[in-house]
């Protein structure tokens, strides 16, 4: 391989090709060290210079299914959180699922009065004293960010809620707080801006050690769009029964059978979410 060869991100943009970034991403991936050198040393020989990074990733995709198929699972988890449309609705039930996880009182899609204007919220997470109104969006291209205009429109929408919360028997003492949830990125203004008036912001790498990647490795909530042995067709339709999670799966056989898989695949697919499910 030349040295110092150039690959082009999904912004266009060129970079150097980085062996070690790779490496990171396949022992996220939970794969054994042997298989993820064996990868990582295939792909830095055939990598060629303007090469995408997309494609690189579809590279190291393919060879981990054929020799590890969950740690495949784990390792298209950003890819996974796209699959969580199109509308979105699943994502914010996703987001829902990660905060209960975490111990919150959640409620999804509920329509909130403020103190002006009646407001659809994606989130409301409550625990102990903490009271959130949170915004989930979500992309299913990877390019697109979260710019500035997002947090500023949220933040007033919180700002007419809190002062309704506020009238409420028992919110003065509490902490209330907006937030922004999304599976791509916020943009550098985006996070200034939120940091500036308080908004909560996630997304799938902020905050640092604390984004959603992080999150759900370590509460095991997998999308179960993660599952390289279901269809996409099938993962269509059961998001559309509002299931979202491999967990779910694992806890609902059932559910495979309603949307017409045979018994034999049943197996293979419920082996997968199980060790999936399984926090790290």
């Amino acid at each position: 391989m030349p040295q110092q060869v150039q690959i082009r991100k999904y912004s266009g943009e060129l970079e150097e090709f980085d062996i070690n970034k790779l490496i990171k991403s396949l022992r996220r991936s939970k794969a054994d060290e042997t298989l993820v050198q064996e990868i990582a040393n295939e792909i830095r020989d055939s990598v060629s210079h303007g090469m995408t990074t997309k494609e690189i990733y579809r590279s190291a995709f393919r060879m981990l299914k054929s020799k590890a198929r969950v740690s495949a699972s784990r390792y298209k988890l950003k890819k996974a959180l796209m699959e969580l449309g199109p509308s979105g609705y699943p994502f914010e039930k996703f987001v829902g699922a990660i905060l209960s996880q975490e111990g919150f009182d959640t409620k999804v899609g509920v329509i909130v009065q403020g103190n002006c204007v009646q407001h659809e919220v994606d989130v409301i997470a409550e625990k102990d004293n903490k009271h959130y109104m949170i915004e989930c969006k979500y992309h299913s291209d990877q390019g697109r960010f979260c710019n500035v205009k997002i947090p500023l429109y949220i933040q007033s929408r919180f700002l007419d809620v809190e002062k309704q919360w506020e009238k409420q028997q028992g919110h003065k003492t509490k902490f209330h707080q907006g937030g922004v949830y999304t599976n791509t990125r916020f943009t550098t203004d985006a996070i200034q801006y939120g940091t500036c008036v308080g908004l909560m912001l996630t997304s799938w790498d902020y905050p640092k050690g604390n984004g959603l990647k992080e999150r759900i490795d370590r509460s095991g909530l997998h999308p179960l769009t993660s599952l390289t042995t279901l269809t996409k067709a099938e993962k269509s339709k059961l998001l559309d029964k509002g299931i979202v999670l491999c967990k779910d799966i694992s806890e609902n056989p059932s559910f495979l059978g309603q949307i017409g898989i045979a018994k034999q695949r049943q197996k293979k697919i419920l082996e997968d979410s199980e060790e999936l499910c399984t926090a790290h």
